[in-house]
Order: structure tokens, then sequence, then C-alpha cells
């Protein structure tokens, strides 16, 4: 996987992580208060359901209270409170009264009459609930009580849920009561259920929505980016592959002026001084003494020429630097500089770089020889300073002159005269390093730091 699929991918991980961790905060947040609001509205409908079975069974006791409380208990007049309560009614045929003796038997239902006289203690809905049983506790409390059961309602003929009232007459021994169906409560309450496991599910889309939309922006944003350096790249490479090749060429015409203003001149004198000493050779016998002449200039010549050879070898890569390492090549150099120059160059080291690599030993050393090929052509100086040291992962190169000094932002923006910095600052950040340089009129300072790590 390349570099940069990992930053998008840890780009994109965490998002996705976090955006479901949202998520799964948010659901739960919103499941536990849809529970709660649930709750609060199961309870307010229920409360006003209590009251209004409260208000319905008061109006059908003050209904009978003249009879109730004239203290009669003969038939005639239990049949008549029964008669007065049987011909209340609310809602339609689902709102009625009911009345049970304290033992179980239904004495008055206006609604299934097939159940008056029955005993019905023992009866038990669909879940196994003694429905009359708990009616009759919940009556015998000082204020009567509500009861949840499940009874058939008459205007469906189903079996629906039923809150119930009752209340006892102790001097008749009857259990008065009535009650609401709770099927539109349930309904009410399943709508609201279904309301809000809708704007959940609205919500988690949303989320996943802007998740992926997010993914998208930043899948846009990386292959934008992969676009655009793709393209940096591509014309970075066009400039240095230009820079390779005028590099060649330089280094190509300066070995040919190199070749043709030395070694070719060498050779041309050293081949006339030849045939001059075979003509010699070739006459009377006084000419092989003065013969001797031309040849011994011929091999002084050859020394020249083997000389010659040995610089530009030198200057290409020298074999000092591969068999005794950097301090010894720039000593080396430095030497060869004064000799050649007659400028005072001191050198000195500090520290070991046994351990830096061939390609940062290879770009200091020529850092090196450009710096001093630039001093020796531009500075004008009368002192020259190389200093070596290595602190720690750090191995730094100064190089000081104190001549004339140069412009540096005026030569590193000539498009002619500024190749040979430019070259120092390539070869530098190829392999991670960094170059200073500064300038004035007491001289030139260059410095190239190169770290092991």
């Amino acid at each position: 996987m390349k570099l940069r699929q990992k930053i998008i991918l840890l780009a994109i991980v965490p998002l996705i992580l976090a955006l479901c961790a949202i998520a799964w905060a948010v659901r739960n947040q919103a499941t536990i208060l849809a529970q709660q609001q649930r709750a609060s509205v199961e309870e307010a409908y229920l409360r006003t359901k209590e009251e209004e079975l409260k208000h319905y069974v008061s109006l059908a006791t003050r209904a009978i209270a003249h009879l109730y409380e004239s203290g009669r208990d003969d038939s005639a007049t239990l049949n008549e409170a029964k008669s007065i309560i049987s011909n209340l009614d609310y809602g339609g045929d689902d709102g009625y009264f009911f009345i049970y003796d304290l033992q179980g038997t239904n004495l008055m239902h206006p609604r299934l009459p097939e159940l008056v006289g029955r005993n019905l203690w023992g009866l038990t809905d669909a879940n196994g609930n003694p429905t009359i049983q708990r009616l009759l506790v919940r009556a015998q409390q000082p204020e009567g009580g509500f009861e949840r059961y499940l009874w058939e309602k008459p205007s469906t003929h189903k079996v629906a849920p039923k809150l119930g009232y009752v209340v006892t007459l102790d001097r008749w021994g009857w259990m008065l009561g009535t009650g609401l169906y709770l099927d539109d409560v349930d309904g009410a309450l399943a709508k609201l259920d279904a309301q809000i496991s809708k704007n959940i599910d609205n919500t988690m889309l949303w989320i996943a929505g802007i998740a992926i939309t997010s993914m998208l922006a930043i899948a846009l944003s990386g292959l934008a980016l992969n676009i655009s350096e793709h393209r940096v790249a591509d014309a970075k490479l066009k400039v240095l592959a230009q820079r390779v090749v005028r590099s060649q060429e330089e280094e190509r015409a300066r070995l040919s002026r190199d070749l043709h203003d030395g070694i070719s001149q060498l050779l041309v004198s050293i081949k006339l001084q030849v045939e001059a000493g075979i003509v010699k050779l070739t006459g009377d016998a006084a000419q092989p003494q003065s013969a001797r002449v031309p040849f011994d200039r011929a091999a002084n010549q050859l020394n020249d020429v083997l000389g010659e050879v040995r610089r530009i070898s030198h200057d290409l890569r020298p074999a000092i630097l591969d068999d005794l390492g950097l301090d010894a090549a720039l000593d080396h150099l430095a030497q060869e500089f004064a000799i050649n120059t007659s400028l005072p160059t001191h050198f000195e080291s500090i520290g070991s770089t046994d351990d830096l690599p061939d390609v940062g030993n290879t770009v200091l050393f020529r850092i090196a020889q450009e710096a001093l090929t630039n001093i020796k052509r531009h500075a004008d100086a009368s002192e020259v300073r190389i200093d070596l040291a290595r602190i720690r992962k750090i191995v730094t190169l100064v190089i000081a002159d104190d001549g004339v000094g140069f412009d540096v932002a005026c030569i590193t923006q000539h498009p002619k005269r500024g190749i040979g910095l430019r070259n120092m600052h390539e070869r530098l950040e190829a392999v991670g390093g960094k170059l200073e340089l500064s300038s004035s009129s007491e001289g030139t300072r260059l410095i190239a730091t190169l770290s092991l790590s």
C-alpha cells in the first residue's frame, strides 16, 4: 500500500469509527428518550382514564344513593337499583356498568345478560389471571381500586385490554364497577412508537449520508492531491532531467577542454620530439648524441601527461575517498588546492565519519570541490579554511574564505551563474541534507549539514 493511500485510510478509518460511535450514542439516547416519552404519554392517558372512571362510578352511586341511603335491602329496592344502573351507559356500546356480589356471582350485566346469576369466581383470562377475584380485591380498598384485565369488547366482540374501577356497597354486599377499553390507548402508543422509530431511522440515515459524503470528500481530495502531486512531480522530473543533461554536457565540455588543452597538446609535442629524434638517429654518426635531447624532453612530457591523467581521474572520482574515507580525501583536496593556487588552505576534522554512507561521502566531497573551484575563480581570497565535524548523528562541513564575497540572492536567481550553487542544493536535498550560504565583503561561508539518521 502506498503512503498516500495509507494517509487517506488513516483519515477515513477514524472518521468512520467516530461516526459509528456517534450513531450508537444517538440511537441509544433516542431509544431511552422514546421509552421515557412513551411511559409519560401512557401514564397521562391512564390518569385521564382513571379520573374518567371515578367520575362515571361517582355518577352511578349518586343515581342510586336515595335507595342505598334509605336503609332498605329488600328485593324490590335491589331490583330497582339494578334497573337504574343497567340503564346508565356512556360512549356507546362499550360504556356500561356491572354488579357482582362479594362471592363473585354476577348480579347485573347489561351487555352480557347470560352471565347474570353465574358465579365467576374462578374465571381467568387468556393469561391465566383470575379476573373477578382481582376486581373484588381492588373493590375492598377504602376508596375502591383500579384493575387492568382482558375482556370482550361489545362493539367488536373481540377480547381487548380494559381498565376497570370498582367500589363496594357494603350494606348490600355488592361490587359496583365499570371500565374503559384501552385498545385506543395501545393504538396511540403504537403510532407514537412507529413515529419515534421512523425518526431514529431517519437520524441514522442522515448520519450514514454524512459519513458517505465525508468519505467521498476525503477520497476526492486525495485523488485531486494525487493528480496535483503527479503533475508537480512530472514537472520536477522534467526540470531535473534537463539539469542532469546540462550537467553531463558541462562535464563533457570540461573534460574536452582538459583533454584538448592539456593531454592533446602534450601528446602532439611528444610526437614532434620523437619524430625529431628519429630523424637525428638516421643521420650521420654525430647525430645520435644530439638525438638524446628530444627523447629526454619527450619522457618529461610523458610524465606531465600521466600527471594530467591522474588529475582528471582524481577530479572524476578520487581513489582516496573510497580507500581512506572523507577525512583523508578532504585533507588531500585541501593540500592540492594549496599547491595549485598558492593559497594557505587549512583543514581540520572533529569526530569520526567512517560510518557515513558512500553517497554522503560523495555529496560532501563534491560540494567541497565545487566550493574550492568557486573560490579559485571568483573569491580573490588570501586564506581558505575547511572544517569537518561529526556531533552525534549530524555531520557538518564548513568552507570559509576571506575573499571579496558576492550577492547570494542575485547569484542564486541568475540562470547561468547560479548553476554551481543549485547543484550543491540539489545534491544535499537528494540525501536529506541542508545547505546554508552567507557572503559579504569580508568573505564567504558555506555550511553543508547531513544527518546520519
